[in-house]
């Protein structure tokens, strides 16, 4: 059992965990990732690693409530333990000669992007991050990316805070500019990641991308988080787990990985649901 020494709310839909792991915390690097059950009867989910306390022995976990075990798990409290916490797992992200990066994020997103800018950050790299949220509500982890960049721009696609519209805009704009990065890393919604990677096209800076697709094992067995890469003409298969979650943008199929998200977004919808019901009167 692993016990949850913090918990914190970022929104009204992303909560924040320190979890007691110590021989986790003691390994992982940023880019990689956990999976966890809540209780025995649960189903196992990836999350990244959102940042490390090797002196306590703990991971930070950041999760949205979107279907039924995040919600479960969101009504665990501080004290409170979860059954199975294993990891890392995949493979940290690339930093090696990295001395320009800029980070892109979106949404929850912005909770795996943090550490890796935080990690490049330490290594004396010029930071840029680009973060984007639908309205300021939803708007996470603004201090800690300042705390870390050498330039933070904040998009909300309402206006509401920040400047109006989506991320593309201002790195278009500073590419545009003449901005030089030796990678761009983006890690958000596919949808935003795939124009992301188009916006970085005409400039040919290098793009990463996390792909975070279904997952159920975590250590390349079940195939459940294939994704498609386009090499030399030919159709490529990997699997996120152990191959990635980091891949270069220029070769994913995004609309193939859009398909296989949806596939069982009715079934988690009814799950979610069902779930609400049980922990309804439930403190």
């Amino acid at each position: 059992m692993y016990r949850i020494v913090r918990k914190k709310a970022l929104n009204p839909t992303v909560t924040q965990m320190e979890i007691e792991a110590p021989l986790v915390a003691k390994k992982a690097k940023p880019g990689q990732f956990i999976i966890l059950r809540v209780d025995e009867d649960g189903e196992r989910i990836p999350l990244t690693v959102a940042g490390t306390n090797t002196e306590e022995g703990t991971v930070k976990i950041i999760f949205q409530i979107v279907g039924a075990t995040t919600e479960a798990l969101n009504h665990k409290n501080e004290g409170e333990s979860i059954q199975d916490f294993v990891g890392p797992l995949g493979m940290a992200t690339h930093t090696d000669g990295i001395k320009k990066v800029c980070i892109v994020g979106g949404g929850v997103g912005c909770a795996i992007a943090m550490p890796v800018a935080q990690e490049f950050h330490k290594l004396g790299a010029e930071v840029t991050s680009i973060i984007g949220f639908r309205n300021k509500d939803l708007l996470i982890l603004e201090d800690e990316f300042r705390a870390c960049s050498d330039e933070l721009i904040v998009m909300t696609d309402d206006g509401s805070y920040g400047r109006h519209g989506n991320v593309t805009v201002p790195l278009t704009e500073l590419l545009e500019g003449g901005k030089q990065f030796d990678m761009i890393i983006t890690i958000g919604p596919l949808i935003m990641m795939k124009f992301v990677v188009a916006a970085a096209k005409p400039f040919g800076v290098p793009v990463t991308v996390s792909m975070n697709p279904i997952m159920i094992d975590g250590t390349g067995m079940c195939g459940g988080c294939r994704i498609t890469l386009l090499q030399d003409g030919k159709r490529v298969t990997k699997f996120a787990c152990v191959d990635g979650p980091d891949f270069n943008g220029y070769e994913i199929d995004f609309d193939e990985a859009m398909s296989r998200g949806r596939m069982y977004f009715d079934y988690e919808r009814h799950a979610h649901e069902k779930t609400c019901n049980l922990f309804k009167g439930v403190q």
